[in-house]
Formats: C-alpha cells, sequence, structure tokens
C-alpha cells in the first residue's frame, strides 16, 4: 500500500523541491513578477511577434558538481533541457548558444562532445557562444532560441481539468535522479516526440503544462499550479514508476522526456493517444480544482504536499526592487 503520508513529508523537504524556492530570491533582486514582459515563470520567456506567431527564449545553468562529475552527460542535458523546454512552451527549438568555462581544452573536451553529440541527435545547431579555457573549474550554461505558433503555457490550467503526465519510460537513471531515455534513441524518434508537443498546441486540445524539471511530477505540478493560480490533485494510484523505482524517488525523478499537461476532459484520450503512438507512456494522474494546493492521494489516503497561498514556492507576484 502506498504511504502518502510519508511520500508526501519526504518530498516536502528534499533538495530537489525545496530548490525552486531560491528563483523567488533571483525575482526579488530583478524587480521581476509573471505579468512582466517574458512572463518569468514559463518553460521559457514569450515575445509576440508582429506576424502573429511567438519567439522563445530559455536557458539553463548547471550545478558545478554536476558538471564535474559527469561531464559528457552535462553536455548532453544543456541540449536536451532546453529543447524540452521550448516544446513545452509548444514550440519548436531554431538554435543553442553555449557558454563553457574550464581551465583548458582537454578538461573541456568531454562536456563540448556531449554538447555536439546531443546537438547532432535532435538536429537543432549550436550557433556559438562564449568559451573560456583559463577558470579554475568546468562550467557550463546555455540557451535556446526558438518559435511557437501556438502556446502552451504555465498560466491556463483551469478547474476541472485533468492532468496528464507523459513520459519517455524506456530509460534507465544515470546520475542522481535523472531518468534517461535518450542516449541510445534514434535521432529521428527524439526528434518525433518532441514534435508531439507543437502539434498538441496548434490543434488547440493542450493550454497549459509544463516539462517536467528538477523537482520532478511533484515540484513540477507545484509550479505549475502556482502560476495558474489552481490547485491540483495527484493520484498516487494512478503513477506508476519503473520498475524498482520507489514512488517517492519517481515524484522528484528528472526524465529526459516528460510533461506535465492541464487538459479538457474531452481531449484527454486524444492527447495520451499522440503519445502513445510514438512508444511514450501518457496518463491521466490527476485534476485541478479551485485552490491553492497540491495534493497527494491514494485510494487509503490524502495529505496536502504544499499550498502556494500559505508558503509560496516561486513567488512570481507583483515585485518591487529588493534594495528600492
Amino acid at each position: 500500500m502506498t504511504d502518502v503520508t510519508q511520500i508526501t513529508e519526504a518530498l516536502r523537504q528534499h533538495p530537489s523541491i525545496r530548490s525552486k524556492l531560491s528563483i523567488s530570491k533571483a525575482t526579488d533582486a530583478l524587480g521581476l513578477g509573471q505579468e512582466d514582459e517574458g512572463r518569468p515563470g514559463d518553460d521559457a520567456a514569450i515575445l509576440k511577434r508582429p506576424d502573429g506567431g511567438y519567439d522563445l527564449l530559455a536557458g539553463e545553468g548547471f550545478i558545478p558538481a554536476f558538471v564535474k562529475s559527469d561531464p559528457w552527460f552535462a553536455g548532453w542535458c544543456g541540449v536536451m533541457v532546453n529543447i524540452s523546454d521550448i516544446a513545452a512552451m509548444g514550440g519548436r527549438a531554431v538554435g543553442l548558444v553555449d557558454q563553457v568555462w574550464a581551465p583548458d581544452p582537454e578538461v573541456a573536451k568531454s562536456l563540448m562532445q556531449g554538447l555536439h553529440d546531443a546537438a547532432t541527435a535532435y538536429g537543432v545547431p549550436i550557433l556559438g557562444g562564449h568559451t573560456n579555457f583559463s577558470t579554475a573549474e568546468l562550467n557550463l550554461a546555455v540557451s535556446i532560441f526558438g518559435r511557437a505558433e501556438a502556446l502552451i503555457t504555465s498560466f491556463d490550467a483551469a478547474a476541472d481539468d485533468i492532468i496528464i503526465a507523459a513520459i519517455d519510460m524506456n530509460g534507465a537513471y544515470r546520475n542522481f535522479d535523472n531518468f534517461f531515455a535518450a542516449e541510445d534513441k534514434a535521432p529521428a524518434d527524439l526528434r518525433s516526440n518532441l514534435e508531439i508537443l507543437p502539434r498538441l498546441a496548434g490543434k488547440g486540445w493542450v493550454k497549459a503544462g509544463k516539462d517536467i524539471s528538477q523537482g520532478g511530477i511533484a515540484g513540477t505540478a507545484l509550479m505549475l499550479a502556482e502560476c495558474s493560480g489552481i490547485g491540483i490533485d495527484l493520484d498516487l494510484d494512478q503513477i506508476a514508476p519503473p520498475a524498482g523505482v520507489t514512488h517517492e524517488r519517481w515524484m522528484r525523478s528528472f526524465p529526459s522526456f516528460g510533461f506535465l499537461l492541464s487538459v479538457s476532459p474531452k481531449h484527454v484520450k486524444a492527447v495520451c493517444d499522440e503519445f502513445s503512438a510514438n512508444g511514450i507512456c501518457a496518463e491521466a494522474i490527476g485534476r485541478v480544482f479551485d485552490g491553492s494546493s497540491v495534493r497527494f492521494h491514494s485510494s487509503q489516503e490524502m495529505a496536502a504536499f504544499w499550498d502556494y497561498q500559505t508558503e509560496p514556492y516561486l513567488g512570481l507576484g507583483k515585485k518591487e526592487l529588493a534594495h528600492a
């Protein structure tokens, strides 16, 4: 039987969940809130084009310990997670720029190979960037540009929507809680899977969602709930981890292909079928309700995970500069 209370408490205190609390400190310093241009809190910044479409900008910086422990994988992730952010918005990636720091080219070699391998596999070019080969440690940041014709945002989940988790389960853990399902996949399959998101956005079947990022299903659901100003109830009985993986670990895991989508009940089957046709597991795992909390339940028990009105998670309400 799933111990909902134990899972809830463990996740509330886990560093992968609590790391997102630092976002509010950065936005406070910059005076940014979700009503500002680009809409901070989304997976990519949105810039409306005169032709009616959207330009998308995103970026990722990496924890130095992660880069040091597995530089090739860090390079791959620099590409992969940025492309995922663009797809989560209903967009298609156009190009990347990297920022690499290293003591010398040899130390950076494996990281650069990971960047190259992923960019080649996903078919998104690295257009340039910034490189410094005279620093004490290896470090990495990557930025991306994309475009969308129709958007999936973090701000448009509505009461009575169904929450769908779409995850490529054909992988294994690599480096902490990263569930990697991309290394052995054919490039055509990687690209085809990502194309599902802009297709769904164009059909109007998905208006809200996020890619499952650091913090896993639990943290991503909380970010989606706070951005949209709604509550989310997740059914742990409907969330099936890979064989041998506990619910607690799976709820905080970072899959290489994973999205939480808020979908009108009338579109749930069609959305799941789109992913299933590509071998992606897509299941209804919860619902949206009027409220301000994320809750977990099973057939036996319910527990409140987080109430963002009581304890803001992203804290992206209207901001004044911290030093003003």
